[in-house]
């Protein structure tokens, strides 16, 4: 990928856009009176453009980032900090590429070089590119030890890897940060439950849900540690109405991996019956877990010996 800066892109739109209404980097549009020539934009009004749009994203409201990363750069404004957080923005909105250039070009200001590496890390991350992501994650923080973003992608890059001694001292790192919270938390159980730490990983995910109780990926992931350790009252207690046949198909895969095929027949069953409607999940689900039960009852059954013989 060409290292073509963000703001050189912006600097394009700007010269070659329509005399009215012209559309701008994030597709918001402004009006067509512009001065002849713009003035340097001051200190102060850098400062409050950066502090604008990362409020903005810290409170997910990524429209607002757009509008004022647009009113910014057209007003001439080239803070090499409105890059960053222009990565930061396409890396929310999961484009990849996009944040990828824009962190790479920030990486150039040395004091965002490790916010930017760690941004550049997870957007590589995200794209599959994993040699290219523990590279910049590590400069990240080699850079900067405080990254515990960078640290938790690390950690993620590792369990791919199946480096679990590696992936556990990553996300030991993210947590000495306190900036870290539910994700870390529930990256590691997730971690932990992969290599069959059940109970540290429950644990990790009950901590994700008290810094964060509306944790969608966290909950269904306790549920799950809970089911593997054949506990399955719990792990499907205390589920709303809207969820709980995904909850039931979630505690009967759990049962049918760790062996237990007539608990995870009933859990089908019973997410069937929850559904009130086709549930093709957990309908397939049933049918594997009897065809393995079948095999299970014929592979178990003695030997009959034919007719006539001893």
């Amino acid at each position: 990928m060409g290292r073509i800066t963000l703001l050189a892109a912006a600097s394009a739109l700007l010269l070659v856009a329509a005399p009215a209404q012209a559309k701008s980097l994030f597709g918001f549009r402004h009006d067509e009176a512009k001065p002849a020539a713009v003035a340097a934009p001051d200190t102060a009004a850098a400062n409050a453009a950066v502090t604008a749009t990362q409020q903005a994203l810290d409170e997910q409201r990524y429209a607002d980032a757009g509008e004022l990363l647009d009113r910014a750069l057209a007003s001439g404004m080239t803070d090499p900090r409105l890059v960053l957080l222009t990565g930061e923005l396409y890396l929310a909105r999961e484009r990849y590429d996009d944040a990828v250039t824009s962190f790479t070009a920030a990486r150039a200001a040395p004091a965002l070089f490790a916010r930017a590496s760690a941004g550049l890390g997870i957007a590589q991350s995200g794209l599959g590119r994993s040699p290219q992501a523990i590279a910049a994650l590590r400069e990240a923080t080699a850079s900067d030890p405080t990254q515990w973003r960078a640290w938790n992608a690390l950690g993620v890059e590792y369990d791919r890897q199946k480096n679990w001694s590696q992936a556990e001292d990553a996300y030991a790192q993210a947590l000495k940060s306190s900036s870290a919270g539910a994700m870390v938390y529930n990256n590691r159980g997730y971690s932990r439950m992969l290599q069959g730490r059940y109970a540290e990983a429950s644990a990790d995910f009950v901590t994700a849900l008290d810094r964060d109780p509306g944790f969608a990926v966290a909950r269904t992931n306790l549920r799950l540690s809970l089911a593997v350790r054949g506990e399955y009252d719990r792990a499907t207690s205390a589920s709303g109405a809207e969820d709980r046949a995904a909850v039931l198909n979630n505690a009967g895969f759990a049962a049918m991996m760790r062996g237990d095929l007539p608990e995870a027949r009933d859990l089908f069953q019973q997410a069937i019956a929850a559904r009130g409607k086709f549930y093709g999940k957990a309908q397939e689900n049933l049918e594997l877990a009897e065809g393995m039960m079948a095999h299970a009852k014929e592979t178990a059954a003695p030997a009959v010996a034919p007719v006539g013989q001893p």
